[in-house]
């Protein structure tokens, strides 16, 4: 068995992580544990989850070192164990720091009887002062016996650099390798203005089966943790800040539904904002969602983050159809939790995301009947081009068409915006991330009135 985890509750503490390559056999198994580091724990660090983590050879880059871009590191992470020169460790079992909040981290510090001052000289080195430590040798100015301590306890990196990949209008793909050998993309969309945007993966596949999606052709493998999410924005100011600017926005818009991994978004965004260490503005994290009524009530209700609905057609018929999580919650459902949860947000506005398919939803018709729906809330749209793909059934609607759709929308009051693609010639740009592989989640049937359409698009 490569790895068994347990899912963390929302108010549980970290991540435990056992040291690096730790070599399972027989005999081994059969021996008694005798480590220092497995006594118990005080009641505050329970219940805990723990993983086993296999261990990248030094080709795998380190602290924010880009690695050859011609060197693929594939065969090294698909091996566990083996010959392949991972030795033992019974160092005991590691905890996950960047799986923390700023105050669980504080009672774990404490823990082990150091101040809590200690903890935040620790938190600015981890994601501010532009150190973004990766490891203890980079923890400068810390107590010689903590930096020991968290040396022997502690757990610096959740996910190892795998390649950058660099498009033609300078975006940047990033694909990370986790501990378990999947594979997940972040995306750093550079600008001429200050503005610079993380977009981060919350899952690795989706499994809402998106049918203008790449990524939802993978389905869902697995959640990503707190620490996986935090890590991407991380290693996004660390390896990108002096080529393209500060990291000022992030948006939840890579791989996979947020809001099916709420826990685990809202404890990254609560690491993400704290204003000793990323210190991103509330209304420059963007969480978006196909439409998940009960996940998307809790996090207006507990989150100041700005939201992004993936709205992308105006009828059940069309919707159930390009986005099936519309068969169970459906149009005038979502939008009428809007209207009713939104009233208790001041200066608030959603951002509604419609992806252009030629022939589907882009119609004259569809644009008045956009307008209708979102009367009453307070929102945005974007228009957004249909980024094509492998096995794709669509076509991207005439750059023409998006205009005239986008006055439509303007004249009848709307805020509405046309979002040019960025990336998208390697594969980074919205609905391209991922990887399906061979079983890939099932194509819908095509409803009868739009099979010209497809036919055209093939």
């Amino acid at each position: 068995m490569w790895m068994r985890r347990m899912l963390l509750r929302q108010n549980s503490l970290p991540l435990l992580k056992p040291p690096m390559a730790c070599l399972l056999t027989p005999a081994t198994l059969q021996r008694p544990i005798s480590s220092p580091f497995l006594k118990p724990l005080p009641p505050t660090l329970a219940p805990l989850a723990w993983s086993h983590r296999r261990s990248l050879s030094t080709a795998t880059a380190t602290a924010c070192s880009l690695p050859d871009p011609l060197v693929s590191l594939d065969g090294i992470s698909s091996h566990f164990g083996g010959d392949d020169g991972v030795g033992t460790s019974n160092e005991g079992l590691k905890v996950l720091l960047k799986g923390m909040t700023y105050d669980e981290l504080e009672k774990w510090v404490q823990s082990h009887g150091y101040r809590p001052g200690q903890a935040l000289m620790l938190w600015k080195r981890l994601y501010g002062n532009g150190i973004w430590a990766h490891h203890s040798d980079q923890l400068e100015g810390l107590n010689k016996d903590f930096k020991k301590m968290l040396s022997e306890n502690a757990e610096f990196k959740a996910l190892s650099l795998k390649q950058v990949i660099t498009a033609a209008d300078g975006t940047r793909k990033i694909l990370f390798t986790l501990e378990d050998g999947l594979v997940i993309e972040t995306v750093v969309i550079p600008s001429d203005s200050s503005r610079n945007t993380v977009c981060v993966s919350s899952q690795v596949g989706c499994a809402m089966n998106c049918q203008f999606c790449y990524t939802g052709r993978m389905g869902l493998r697995r959640h990503l943790t707190a620490a996986e999410i935090v890590e991407q924005a991380v290693f996004a100011r660390c390896l990108l800040t002096s080529e393209v600017g500060d990291i000022t926005n992030v948006v939840f818009m890579g791989m996979g539904e947020p809001l099916q991994n709420i826990d685990n978004v809202l404890k990254a965004t609560d690491i993400m904002l704290h204003d000793q260490g990323l210190h991103f503005s509330p209304r420059k994290i963007t969480v978006s969602t196909s439409g998940l009524v009960p996940q998307l009530r809790r996090f207006l209700k507990e989150s100041n983050c700005a939201l992004a609905v993936s709205l992308n057609a105006t009828t059940d018929e069309v919707r159930n159809w390009i986005m099936p999580i519309n068969r169970k919650y459906n149009i005038g459902l979502l939008l009428q939790t809007l209207r009713e949860e939104l009233r208790f947000k001041n200066n608030y506005k959603v951002l509604f995301e419609y992806v252009m398919l030629a022939g589907v939803n882009d119609s004259i018709e569809d644009a008045r009947r956009l307008a209708d729906l979102v009367q009453g809330i307070p929102c945005k749209i974007n228009l957004l081009s249909f980024n094509p793909h492998g096995g794709s059934q669509f076509r991207p609607t005439s750059d023409e068409k998006m205009i005239e759709f986008r006055n439509l929308l303007a004249e009848a009051g709307c805020v509405v915006f046309l979002r040019s693609s960025r990336g998208d010639d390697q594969m980074a740009a919205c609905g391209q991330l991922g990887n399906p592989g061979a079983i890939q989640a099932p194509l819908l049937r095509v409803p009868e009135q739009f099979k010209m359409a497809m036919e055209v698009s093939v």
